[in-house]
C-alpha cells in the first residue's frame, strides 16, 4: 500500500488509526497459554476485532526477534493476517551505511513486504537512503516523547533546535510519498512547529492512550488537508481486557478513538 491509498483508506474509514502490535506474551490473557504460538492467535482476534476501524498496524519487531527464528515466523504469520486495505509498518528501527542498511531494507520492505519501516537518522543521509530505493516508505525518527530525548533532540542550534534541524534536512532526501516521520503524542505543542517543516508529510505519532498523549491535542495541531497523521495506540487497545473477551473489548476501544478521529477529519 502507498500513501496515495492510504489516504483514500482515511477517508472511506474516517479514521487514522494505527493498531500497535506490542505482544508481550506474560500480558495474554490465560486462557490462550503460555507457548509463544498463542501470540499469533492473540494477533489474530486482535486484528479481526480493530480492522473495520484501523488504517495501519505496527508490528514492534523487538517483540518478536527476542523468539530468534521462531519469533521471525510469528512475525510472518501476524503480517499475513494484515487486511491489504491495511497500511504496515515494521517498527525496527534500523538505520546503518553501505551493504547493511541495503540488508535491512531487502528483509523488511521486499522479502517481508512491510509498506514501511521505522529508521533512525543518526548516521546521516546513506543510512536513510537504502530504505527510499523501495516503493515503500521510511519513517525517520523525528522527536520522540521519552525522558532522554532532551539529551540530544532538545539541543539548540544557531538554526533552532536539533530535532528541527534533523527533520528538515532529512524531508530533502526524500519527498511527503516516500518519507514520514516520527513524534511523539506527548510532544503535542511542538506539531505545528514541525507541520511548518514538513506541512505535506505523514506523521506517525505514538503514546496516544496509555502512556498521556491527547489525541484532540495531537490533531487540532498535526492534521493537513491529507489527514497527514497516523496515530498509534498499542496497550490502550489490545489489552484493553485480560479475559476472554479481550478481543471485543480491543475492538471496543479502537472504535472509541475512531469515532473521535471521525469529529476532527
Amino acid at each position: 500500500m502507498n500513501t496515495t491509498e492510504l489516504i483514500q483508506q482515511i477517508r472511506a474509514k474516517k479514521s487514522y488509526l494505527c493498531v500497535g502490535l506490542d505482544t508481550d506474551i506474560d500480558r495474554l490473557p490465560k486462557h490462550l497459554g503460555n507457548d509463544v504460538s498463542a501470540i499469533v492467535e492473540f494477533n489474530k482476534a486482535i486484528v479481526e476485532a480493530t480492522s473495520q476501524y484501523a488504517v495501519c498496524y505496527k508490528i514492534n519487531t523487538a517483540f518478536y526477534e527476542q523468539y530468534g527464528a521462531k519469533g521471525w515466523e510469528i512475525m510472518e504469520e501476524t503480517l499475513q493476517l494484515i487486511p491489504n486495505s491495511c497500511f504496515t509498518i515494521a517498527d525496527a528501527k534500523r538505520g546503518d551505511i553501505g551493504n547493511t542498511g541495503k540488508m535491512y531494507a531487502k528483509a523488511f520492505l521486499k522479502n517481508m513486504s512491510f509498506d514501511s519501516i521505522t529508521v533512525s537518522p543518526y548516521m546521516g543521509r546513506d543510512s536513510v537512503e537504502p530504505f527510499l530505493e523501495y516503493d515503500k516508505v521510511a519513517i525517520v525518527l523525528g522527536l520522540t516523547s521519552n525522558k532522554g530525548s532532551v539529551d540530544f533532540q532538545h539541543l539548540t542550534t544557531p538554526n533552532g533546535a536539533l530535532y528541527e534541524q534533523v527533520i528538515e534536512k532529512v524531508a530533502s532526501w526524500g519527498n511527503p510519498n516516500n518519507m514520514m516521520f516520527v513524534v511523539g503524542a506527548t510532544q503535542a505543542e511542538k506539531l505545528k512547529e514541525i507541520r511548518s517543516i514538513v506541512p505535506e508529510h505523514f506523521l506517525l505519532i505514538p503514546g496516544v492512550g496509555s502512556q498521556g498523549g491527547s489525541l484532540k491535542d495531537v490533531s487540532e495541531n498535526g492534521l493537513n488537508s491529507n489527514c497527514g497523521l497516523l496515530v498509534n495506540s498499542s496497550r490502550g487497545i489490545i489489552y484493553a481486557s485480560s479475559g476472554e473477551d479481550f478481543a471485543q473489548r480491543a475492538g471496543e476501544e479502537a472504535r472509541k478513538l475512531q469515532m473521535e478521529m471521525s469529529t476532527y477529519l
